[in-house]
């Protein structure tokens, strides 16, 4: 009697032949057994239902006949030990059907791996889980495996089986939860999906979380992929890794990819946004996310493929190329990073095998409800793990130079966004969320750690402490923080009459009291030309030429002011329009002398502020700002000191007042000869030209006195002045 006629009544081989069971191997495959005389024969097993003939075929071109026993399981044996072999089934009609057996192969997936995974400490997590093509035993296919430790049982569904996974059936490697199988005779390009059957008996039909490429959306299926890119940017990386960003100069122009210019992919991106960066003078591109998401209107915030490059513009080597290409025009890239939360749709990350596994159990902590998203259960070890691996993976197979991390501030509160009784306390009795606290310490220790140059960037709104401070000093461990407080604070000053803005000084100037208790980045974003705020020009007051100067000076400020810059694509020219997700910039716009004017001046300002190391070399630094005043004031002129560590100094003025202050009066800190190196009044800025013939002195009337410069402030203009220490040395040409 054959093993299976021995066990056909039993719950085990039913699950089998209904494709079920949670190890198929240990019933399907090639099976060794050892007589009592000490001779090895070999069971083979196929699942082939409605087959009329099975065979083995081995290398050698023999074949062996297989019995069916019930089912549509079919076995025969061979004498010997195991030795490779293919499964040739015959169907109604003579049809003939040769292909590789899935389970005569042993895991490819190593005792490490799943002793990391369970643990929740595999820093390469991407290159064990998910789809990968190799070669197993001498064939060639593709490796399966997912994490799903609730599901009852799995199977790989796909082009490559008529989206049927009955014959695929995977394993479930133990107590880690992860989920194996290997296809012989699968290729790169193919489509697949995890087919789950949950603890609570309903099968689903589910994305792999894993997955390197998905389809097309609307489409959801992922992709096998494998990158064949070659790399050429060691140049950048390795002066990447040589240097710190703190104390490196920094303006980051965001980009949405979509948007920018319509209908580019990745590869045809490459030229105009490497001309424009480079005519304009930002040191990074950001872009919005680029892991895919099925609604392009949540303009990739609502993250369904973490590790999936979208494929709205190409392949993931597409991306590697735009990345490869900017690094080597000497422009770095950021990339917004989302793990706070994920969207709720069926075929992804929500209730993965049929229980809240990436997500909290608990509503009050596992769903945004402003959002209609779920919150990732940062207290389960494998989900932690799951996001610093995702992290590790867009800095190591993509070469991102930096993440700027997605509400963080949502995050670290439990009650956020949430009334009294819809949140719980953590076990101290407070607000913070602590195990979300750990994760983002984790991952910004571990991004650190294993990639030398690169920037973590926060997008946080509160008064967190220590969010730039390091995490051995219970910090967060970012390399920076947007300053929301700066930027709603300047733009409300801005938007006012300048009639008005000497009574609102404070909103200008209350960043200089707490600008360097972290290191900051100065942020206009998307987010404030959205939702009917209008455009960053379009909130200034006054008609066209005053809304421009008004932006001129607020730029000019801007990148006079201690900390990093951020800018959102449109605003280098002075976009009118509110920025939509469904249609490129105006570009037209820049057929206008005077927005052609504008993006000059923040390609002056960016080149200016490059080469002036006060501006940036010590932007965490108090000791290297002061406020300049008397003896002359008004509330609407706004003055302050930057020093490098060298001797050089920098001094910045904005008259924000809609009238021209000639005879000014400033006590400037030092004596001699300051030069003009920038003025946004500028003719060549589409300003009315107004200044100093380049230079202005600063003299002591006694030795006790200050030492007070005359100067000329236009109306809604910033000056730049640059120390000369020995007048007779030249001095830079005027901007």
């Amino acid at each position: 009697m054959s093993y299976l006629e021995d066990v056909s009544a039993s719950a085990e081989w039913i699950a089998v032949a209904q494709s079920t069971h949670h190890d198929p191997h240990a019933v399907l495959g090639a099976h060794p057994r050892t007589d009592s005389v000490g001779r090895t024969t070999t069971a083979i097993r196929a699942r082939r239902p409605f087959a009329e003939a099975v065979q083995a075929v081995f290398d050698d071109g023999s074949r062996l006949d297989l019995a069916h026993v019930a089912h549509g399981i079919w076995e025969g044996s061979h004498s010997g030990p195991p030795v490779p072999y293919r499964i040739a089934t015959t169907y109604e009609g003579g049809h003939e059907d040769i292909v590789g057996d899935p389970y005569r192969h042993l895991s490819a997936v190593g005792e490490l791996d799943i002793h990391l995974i369970a643990e929740g400490r595999h820093e390469r997590l991407w290159e064990v889980l998910g789809s990968h093509p190799r070669a197993l035993d001498g064939e060639q296919g593709v490796d399966f495996a997912v994490w799903a430790p609730n599901a009852r049982s799995m199977r790989v569904v796909g082009d490559f089986n008529g989206w049927n996974g009955e014959g695929h059936s995977m394993r479930s490697m133990g107590g880690s939860g992860v989920w194996e199988l290997f296809v012989p005779g699968v290729a790169v390009g193919a489509r697949y999906k995890y087919e789950i059957l949950g603890a609570d008996g309903h099968w689903r039909l589910k994305a792999d979380p894993m997955a390197q490429e998905a389809e097309l959306p609307p489409a959801t299926a992922s992709v096998v992929t494998l990158s064949a890119y070659r790399w050429n940017d060691d140049a950048w990386l390795t002066r990447r890794a040589a240097g710190h960003a703190v104390a490196q100069p920094m303006s980051v122009y965001e980009v949405h990819l979509g948007s920018w210019r319509a209908g580019l992919t990745y590869r045809d991106a490459a030229d105009p946004l490497i001309e424009h960066v480079l005519a304009t003078g930002f040191t990074h591109v950001e872009f919005m996310p680029l892991a895919e998401h099925p609604f392009g209107g949540s303009w990739g915030y609502q993250v369904s493929g973490y590790y999936a490059a979208t494929s709205r513009f190409g392949t993931p080597d597409d991306l590697r190329y735009l990345v490869d290409r900017l690094h080597q025009a000497g422009i770095g890239v950021i990339m917004d990073w989302v793990p706070g939360h994920f969207p709720k749709d069926a075929f992804a990350l929500a209730r993965f095998d049929g229980t809240a596994l990436y997500e909290h159990a608990d509503p009050r902590r596992g769903e945004h409800q402003d959002w209609g998203t779920l919150v990732f259960d940062y207290g389960r070890s494998e989900v932690r793990n799951f996001l610093v691996a995702n992290a590790l993976f867009w800095l190591s197979e993509f070469h991102i130079d930096g993440l700027r991390v997605d509400a963080v501030a949502s995050m670290l509160y439990l009650d956020y966004s949430r009334k009294a009784g819809e949140w719980e306390p953590n076990i101290h009795g407070g607000r913070e969320n602590l195990e979300a606290i750990h994760f983002l310490q984790e991952v910004n220790a571990t991004a650190y750690r294993t990639h030398k140059g690169i920037v973590m960037i926060a997008e946080e709104s509160t008064a967190f402490p220590g969010v730039t401070a390091p995490t051995d000093h219970a910090g967060l461990g970012f390399g920076f923080k947007w300053n929301m407080g700066w930027m709603n604070d300047s733009l409300e000053y801005m938007k006012r009459d300048p009639l008005h803005r000497s009574h609102h000084e404070g909103e200008m100037t209350f960043s200089f009291v707490y600008g360097f208790g972290e290191n900051y980045m100065l942020p206009i974003s998307h987010d404030e030309v959205v939702h009917g705020k209008g455009s960053l020009v379009s909130r200034m007051p006054g008609d066209h030429a005053q809304r421009l100067a008004n932006l001129r000076a607020y730029l000019g400020f801007m990148w006079g002011h201690p900390g990093k810059k951020l800018l959102f694509m449109g605003q280098e020219f002075g976009q009118i329009g509110e920025w939509s997700v469904d249609r490129e910039l105006d570009w037209w716009l820049l057929d206008q002398p005077s927005h052609a004017q504008l993006q000059q001046l923040v390609g002056s300002l960016n080149a200016v502020y490059r080469a002036q190391a006060p501006l940036w070399e010590r932007d965490n630094d108090s000791s290297s700002f002061s406020r300049l005043g008397a003896p002359s004031w008004d509330p609407s002129v706004i003055a302050f000191e930057r020093r490098d560590a060298h001797g050089g100094r920098l001094v910045v003025i904005s008259n924000f007042a809609g009238v021209t202050r000639t005879g000014y009066r400033l006590a400037l800190p030092v004596e001699g000869s300051w030069q003009e190196i920038l003025n946004t009044d500028a003719a060549a800025f589409g300003g009315g030209d107004a200044g100093n013939l380049g230079m202005i002195s600063a003299h002591r009337e006694d030795d006790d006195a200050p030492a007070i410069a005359t100067v000329t402030l236009p109306a809604l203009s910033t000056l730049w002045f640059r120390y000369q220490p020995d007048p007779h040395l030249p001095t830079p040409s005027r901007w």
